[in-house]
Parts: C-alpha cells; sequence; structure tokens
C-alpha cells in the first residue's frame, strides 16, 4: 500500500493550484474569469505581469520534481525509476485536473511535466527548455514552444537514454498528452488565430 500512499500524495502535490492561489492573494482575482482563462504561468504573465508568472511557474515545475525525488525512496524503494515516474505522472495529472478545483479548470501541465522530467531526465530537459526558449522567442507563441520543446525533450532521451527505456516511453505518452491539452492552441495556430507571447491589460 505504500506505492499507493505515495501516488496519492503526489497526485495531491500536483493538485495545487498554485496560480489559481496567485490571482486570488495577489490580485483578488479568479484567473480563470481573466485573459485566456487557463491556470498556467503564462495566462498569469499576461494578467499579472512576469514576477508572478516567474514564481508561479517555479512552483509548478517543483510540484512536478518534488515527488519524483523524494517520495521514491520513502514509498517505493524497490523499483525506484519506475515509480519514480508514475510518481511525476500522477503529478502532472493532478495538475491539469486538480481536486482542490473539482476535476476542472487547471493548467496544460508543460510546466509541471517540465518539473517531473528535468528530475528524471535533466540534461534532456535542459535542451527541451532552451528550444522552448528559442521558438518562443523567434515566433511569439508560448504554445508553439511547448509542443516543439516536447517533441524535442523525447527525442532527447530516446537519445541519450535508449527508446526501450521507461523514461523515454513515458516521456513520449506524456508528449501526446501535451498535444491533447493544447488541440485547441493547435486549431488556433493552423487558423493563424492564436495569441502572440504578451501581457495583457492588467485586471483591476
Amino acid at each position: 500500500m505504500r506505492p499507493l500512499a505515495g501516488l496519492v500524495i503526489a497526485y495531491l502535490a500536483g493538485s495545487i493550484p498554485f496560480a489559481y492561489l496567485a490571482g486570488k492573494l495577489f490580485k483578488g482575482i479568479d484567473l480563470r474569469e481573466h485573459g485566456s482563462g487557463n491556470l498556467g504561468a503564462t495566462n498569469v504573465f499576461r494578467v499579472m505581469g512576469w514576477k508572478i508568472a516567474s514564481l508561479v511557474m517555479v512552483l509548478d515545475m517543483a510540484k512536478g520534481a518534488a515527488p519524483v525525488l523524494l517520495l521514491p525512496p520513502r514509498f517505493a524503494p524497490a523499483h525506484a525509476e519506475l515509480w519514480a515516474i508514475a510518481f511525476g505522472v500522477a503529478a502532472i495529472v493532478g495538475h491539469v485536473r486538480s481536486v482542490f478545483l473539482l476535476w476542472k479548470g487547471g493548467g496544460k501541465g508543460v510546466a509541471t511535466a517540465g518539473g517531473v522530467f528535468l528530475a528524471l531526465a535533466p540534461i534532456a530537459s535542459l535542451i527541451s527548455i532552451a528550444v522552448f526558449a528559442l521558438v518562443v522567442y523567434l515566433s511569439g507563441y508560448v504554445s508553439l514552444g511547448s509542443l516543439c520543446s516536447a517533441v524535442v525533450l523525447t527525442v532527447a532521451v530516446v537519445i541519450l537514454k535508449g527508446a526501450s527505456s521507461p523514461v523515454a516511453i513515458a516521456c513520449a505518452v506524456i508528449t501526446v498528452f501535451v498535444f491533447w491539452t493544447h488541440r485547441a492552441n493547435i486549431a488556433r495556430l493552423r487558423r493563424g488565430e492564436e495569441n502572440r507571447f504578451r501581457r495583457a491589460r492588467p485586471a483591476a
């Protein structure tokens, strides 16, 4: 039962809606009613600025990395890598479908997944982060940067760890999941209607 307890803890950690809490704490607003309505760092930036957005991004990444790094030794010492992946996936699911938000209105999982794989495959993750920054800088689209970085992360993990490694398989699955959570963004990109990365008018 200890691994199961670890999964519950990882899910609850991932479910902490830092973007929602930041909106309430710093502006007294429900961020889901402002900007794009998404509880991710990009919408935090648009509505509340880069300082709060940076804090939210770090916290979202931390809630993905912490279960991977901290839970396996205590809750699943046998097959630690496999359970670390499972705990990371649970945190990502918690971010996207938070129990604290009644399983709706969460983020798209990119920052939390970034934290998970930064813990599981740090070199590949740093390459992916560099690609994300480059694509956003050149195109102005955070969604495109997220999608490109997810693909690059999978390729880098396959090269560094092998296509049959559990981390590579998990990375491929999470990449598909990230594309699914960005399906509306993909449709807007294809129509040329996606919003570029810029700050919106601050919330009152």
